[in-house]
């Protein structure tokens, strides 16, 4: 049973369409697929992995690979702490604890409301930033543990949200 519509399976087409190796719309392919079930469940990367004409371990591989991509259902955003050692000398520590008394939740869990999925990342490529953190597709930094209320309020409004 197909778990895409019609309308992710277009756009994955398109990709793949766009590029002379069908591998090469992979990412893309998995941004749609996840944006439209939320996460990649086997079934989703099955479909994707038939889309691309690839074995489901390679997409499966792929986007293990990559933080953006998730494997169980997460909240609407998630935040993602860089634990590397910029962030860590920098006290990326304390930016985490904050994260979770604020949102009442440990690293790994969603808040009740299903709003935020908090979560440490090894790096974000950002150690001129340090700490720093992500908020979906949005980078913040340096952030204090002081300052979580207002990265929350900033990505919010960068959101279009009050």
């Amino acid at each position: 049973m197909a778990v895409l519509s019609e309308g992710a399976k277009t756009e994955i087409r398109r990709l793949v369409a766009q590029f002379p190796h069908r591998q090469s719309a992979l990412l893309g392919a998995l941004f749609v697929a996840q944006g439209e079930a939320g996460y990649l469940r086997p079934d989703v990367v099955a479909e994707v992995a038939e889309a691309l004409d690839l074995p489901p371990s390679e997409v499966t591989s792929v986007a293990s690979f990559y933080h953006l991509f998730h494997f169980e259902p997460v909240g609407r955003e998630v935040i993602q702490v860089c634990t590397n050692i910029s962030c860590l000398l920098r006290g990326c520590h304390r930016v985490l604890r904050g994260f979770s008394e604020y949102l009442q939740i440990d690293v790994g869990q969603t808040t009740t409301d299903g709003a935020y999925t908090l979560r440490t990342a090894e790096c974000l490529a950002a150690c001129d930033e340090a700490p720093v953190i992500m908020v979906g597709t949005e980078r913040y930094g340096p952030v204090t543990a002081d300052g979580v209320d207002d990265v929350l309020a900033r990505h919010a409004r960068k959101q279009g949200r009050r």
